[in-house]
């Protein structure tokens, strides 16, 4: 069921129908029976346009994995391989498809086609044995009715790293794809070199369709795209949001997550494996996670005890019941105490496990040191960095602080930072040099060039842009402050200042981060412009549908963002809807991961 996603007020489920479309015209280019072969890259993020039941009534009766070697039995009359353009995988194809004459073969790139693709599959003397060569041209993903993602993981690492900017391209594309959706976006605001890209691109794709765009009236009032490079520190630190830390343990894959499943065991029941793991779908199509998700994780056992109560008190109203009438009424709520009472129990135990974590003098360090990073300038060897290293705990919680620590500071003393990449290289291995590299590269670590701690930039846009705060009430939060228990990603505190009261007012500030600012009118026809009320008649009462604005994150964004932005939506005051897209949804040792990467020798 996707019937969450036409829940807000841009309609998700356009986008999924849109690519259902696309889909079933790149079927019916074959005839008759088919046999998927999938990369396992595409399996999850294909999962959020098209079930089971969706290709089965396409003709596709059989799917394999792409594997190397020799393709199992085939019940299919055409092999269809879905794959991203990777030279690395046509190989693995040119292994499959050998030998084999009984059956045609398709190659289906998503998104696009690839000419180094093809040059190899000629190279390894297989392009002859495929009689088609096809593209399914989806860039975006509907992941929930506000969040939209291309799943490209290592999007920061190819622009930054590698310079391959395709996914900027293809951002692009996702972008016109909106616009053919719900109208062209009448104000285009960003900041940061890939933003500029994106908008000069989008432009480019505009001019080539000369004017034969869909007519629509614009449902987005304005897009900010976010460079990654502009807020590179949010994703390193740790989230505080239910959501957002499930994502940090666990990690949600296209909104599935898999957890131990001890916690989930009825109690008649025994499981002897420790590594045995249950899945669950996490999205807005279930009651209790909507209300939970965006939540501080210290709030979310108030919340859990309050549902329980209420749902014991509705689960004993038949015994109230004094007729036939109010009897019939209590039938009718009891699917939904069933699917309650089983949610609740779902998140209850995924609580527990989370506090095995939060409760741990590890993680309380942790934040206790982010936390001072936040506060208090300071380039100088870190005693706790120290200790983590001489105990070997895992990597990426080290780099992440180390990280975090020359951000804060507008880079490390040549001293402190050589003492750094020194002790991480004899402790976790010589190979991690590369990763060391790649961090300088992409700008995450640095020398600093003053030893003067007064005109650092972060302190500067920390209380320009109010950053931090000493004291919050996480379970009733009055800022977003709440999302990392006392500091506001700054992607996030940018979009609420561009709806309120506009960037004019943070210019200066504005001048600190990776430029240009973008600041772009795309031309509307006049039959087609959004009407709003007037200001005298908000004044007589009637005040104007809430704005709605497409944050686009290039690079990626957390779930803590995501939680900042929906909890400005529900500002009254702020009058405003944020709709996300992104490259890919990270944490912080996903956005590591895709950094340090070795290079593929």
């Amino acid at each position: 069921m996707s019937s969450h996603l036409s829940s807000g007020r841009i309609n998700v489920g356009l986008l999924k129908e849109a690519s259902q479309r696309e889909l079933i015209a790149c079927f019916s280019k074959y005839d008759g029976s088919k046999t998927i072969v999938w990369d396992n890259s595409l399996m999850g993020p294909f999962g959020l346009l098209a079930d089971y039941p969706f290709l089965l009534q396409n003709g596709c009766i059989q799917m394999i994995p792409l594997r190397s070697g020799k393709l199992p039995m085939i019940k299919g009359e055409n092999v269809v391989f879905i794959v991203r353009p990777n030279v690395s995988l046509m190989k693995i194809i040119a292994e499959n498809i050998r030998e084999r004459k009984s059956v045609k073969f398709h190659i289906l790139f998503m998104p696009r086609i690839s000419l180094l693709c093809e040059r190899k599959l000629e190279e390894l003397g297989v392009r002859a044995n495929i009689t088609t060569i096809n593209e399914y041209a989806i860039d975006l993903f509907p992941v929930d009715s506000d969040v939209m993602s291309m799943e490209i993981k290592s999007s920061f690492r190819d622009c930054v790293i590698d310079g391959d900017y395709s996914s900027l391209y293809h951002a692009s594309r996702a972008i016109m794809t909106l616009q053919s959706l719900y109208g062209v976006i009448p104000n285009v605001y960003g900041q940061g070199k890939y933003a500029q890209q994106v908008m000069d691109l989008i432009g480019r794709m505009r001019r080539e369709l000369g004017g034969k765009e869909y007519q629509i009236v614009p449902q987005i009032d304005c897009i900010l795209l976010i460079d990654r490079n502009v807020d590179v520190l949010s994703p390193l630190l740790s989230q505080h949001t239910y959501e957002g830390l499930l994502d940090e343990i666990y990690g949600i894959c296209n909104t599935h997550i898999k957890v131990p499943a001890e916690k989930f065991t009825q109690t008649n029941e025994s499981r002897n494996d420790p590594t045995e793991t249950v899945q669950f779908t996490l999205n807005s199509s279930e009651e209790l996670f909507v209300e939970i998700r965006d939540k501080n994780f210290n709030a979310i056992g108030s919340i859990l005890h309050t549902t329980t109560k209420q749902l014991s008190a509705q689960q004993h109203e038949h015994q109230q019941a004094k007729s036939v009438g109010e009897l019939k009424l209590f039938v009718e709520k009891i699917p939904r105490i069933m699917s309650m009472r089983k949610s609740l129990a779902t998140h209850i135990s995924m609580m527990e496990l989370i506090k095995q974590v939060t409760d741990s003098e590890e993680f309380r360090d942790t934040l206790l040191v982010e936390r001072e990073f936040l506060t208090v300038t300071t380039d100088k060897v870190h005693n706790y960095i120290e200790d983590c290293i001489s105990r070997e705990e895992p990597l990426n919680k080290v780099l992440r602080l180390i990280c975090i620590q020359s951000l804060t500071c507008n880079g490390l003393k040549q001293k402190t930072l050589d003492y750094y990449k020194r002790e991480v290289i004899q402790t976790y291995g010589y190979q991690h040099a590369l990763t060391l590299s790649n961090l300088e590269k992409a700008g995450l670590l640095k020398y600093s060039s003053s030893s003067m701690y007064t005109n650092k930039p972060f302190n500067i846009l920390r209380k320009t842009l109010r950053l931090t705060a000493e004291k919050i009430d996480e379970k009733n939060p009055t800022d977003i402050f709440y999302v990392h228990s006392g500091y506001a990603p700054l992607s996030v505190r940018l979009a609420q200042f561009l709806v309120q009261p506009g960037w004019r007012a943070i210019a200066d500030a504005l001048k600190l981060l990776p430029e240009p600012t973008v600041d772009e009118t795309q031309h509307i026809p006049v039959g087609l412009r959004k009407r709003r009320n007037s200001g005298s008649s908000t004044q007589s009462g009637v005040v104007d549908d809430p704005k709605v604005v497409l944050v686009f994150f290039l690079g990626g964004c957390t779930y803590a963002e995501i939680s900042a932005l929906r909890f400005l939506s529900q500002q009254e005051e702020m009058n405003v809807e944020f709709v996300v897209a992104t490259t890919a949804l990270i944490n912080g040792n996903t956005f590591l991961d895709s950094i340090s990467e070795p290079f593929n020798i």
